[in-house]
């Protein structure tokens, strides 16, 4: 699918008239529409542009003593595609590697790919697991994402001070790994 920033930049201008404002006579929304379609597509929506399997494939690391890895409080940002708000907080990373790991700022880079979509955060933590299992195949691996969702505090219910906390699990079945995992990530910490 190709990017039109023209027509993006047409979309909010014509978005910002209907809500009664012009940016053609109010000079606090001129350039409006430009730089909002910039944003969507040079940093919003960039992580559509990443091949998420590509990028874990090029760090993959062999281990011979694989030990668990756990990345904490990785800084995150999405965009809910609900409302076109904001949601930030941060994305925690855990795994029990067989037999490769990857670069720890590959994690990070992973994260910030699936985030740089119009997604849910469920979904970012699923594919996050999903590609972590795919490319590494490690023992278990797990995913938390806590975040405060704009669409809560400054509408609606107007909830701040809320996060939303999720974990995606992906491993060997037992019915310990779920508990296991919890405590590993710290839920409801």
């Amino acid at each position: 699918m190709s990017i039109d920033r023209t027509a993006a930049a047409r979309a909010i201008d014509a978005f910002l008239r209907a809500l009664g404002r012009d940016p053609e006579t109010e000079p606090d929304l001129a350039g409006t529409g430009a730089r909002v379609a910039d944003a969507y597509v040079d940093e919003l929506c960039a992580g559509y542009g990443v091949d998420t399997r590509a990028l874990l494939a090029s760090s993959r690391i062999p281990v011979t003593l694989p030990g668990l890895v756990i990345v904490r409080d990785i800084p995150l940002s999405t965009m809910c595609p609900h409302h076109l708000l904001p949601a930030t907080g941060t994305v925690t990373m855990a795994m029990l590697p067989s037999t490769h790991v990857v670069g720890l700022g590959t994690l990070a880079a992973l994260a910030n790919a699936h985030a740089r979509r119009l997604t849910l955060q469920e979904t970012i933590g699923e594919a996050i697991v999903t590609d972590l299992e795919s490319v590494l195949a490690p023992q278990w691996v797990a995913c938390r994402l806590v975040l405060s969702h704009a669409c809560m505090v400054v509408r609606g219910e107007r909830a701040v001070g809320a996060r939303v906390e999720t974990v995606a699990v992906r491993g060997a079945a037992g019915t310990d790994l779920l508990s296991h995992v919890h405590k590993v990530l710290g839920v409801g910490a």
